[in-house]
């Protein structure tokens, strides 16, 4: 099973090493990584996704984190609400009889027509993994010639709110 990990670190130099170290040590491959500054450029947030055999395993991996140094808190938000999505941007051949299709199979998936060429066609799509990987399984019969996927970003839903333990080492380092 797929595990999404939630994790605030410090914004420093070599955190992002030592998170990958630690997945590489206890023999887990990163599914999916996604990172970058929050509202306060002192912290940044990773969403990590991560297969674990089963919870205990995705406790274990969260306890790992803890113990690291720069990491301010972390979350499994596996089996919470929430809100998990990822950008593709894939550049399709085309041509004169091919571009209107493309532009249609564009049109049902709501993505975005970002660069257009005589022979190519790039997209920009946001969505769930499933979303994104229908729209790669229709433009595959056209030619795939490029194509980028960030990692998943994950947010619990406004219900959820933000934990009390997090909430207070933000107000510790002064954010918030």
């Amino acid at each position: 099973m797929i595990y999404t990990f939630v994790a605030y670190v410090e914004n420093k130099p070599g955190v992002l090493n030592r998170v990958a170290s630690l997945f590489r040590r206890r023999a887990y491959n990163i599914d999916s990584l996604a990172v970058g500054t929050t509202h306060d450029d002192r912290v940044s947030r990773m969403t990590i996704q991560v297969e674990a055999k089963d919870d205990d395993a995705a406790k274990r991996i969260s306890a790992n984190m803890y113990k690291m140094v720069d990491i301010l808190y972390v979350e499994d938000v596996t089996h919470k609400d929430n809100v998990i999505r990822e950008m593709l941007m894939i550049k399709v051949s085309t041509d004169n009889t091919t571009r209107t299709e493309i532009i249609q199979i564009a049109d049902i998936f709501t993505a975005e027509i970002i660069d257009a060429g005589i022979d190519a066609m790039t997209l920009l799509i946001t969505g769930t993994q499933g979303k994104c990987n229908r729209m790669i399984n229709m433009l595959k019969q056209y030619g795939i010639v490029e194509m980028q996927r960030t990692g998943a970003v994950a947010m619990l839903r406004d219900s959820e709110g933000v934990p009390e333990g997090f909430a207070q080492v933000m107000t510790e380092m002064g954010i918030h």
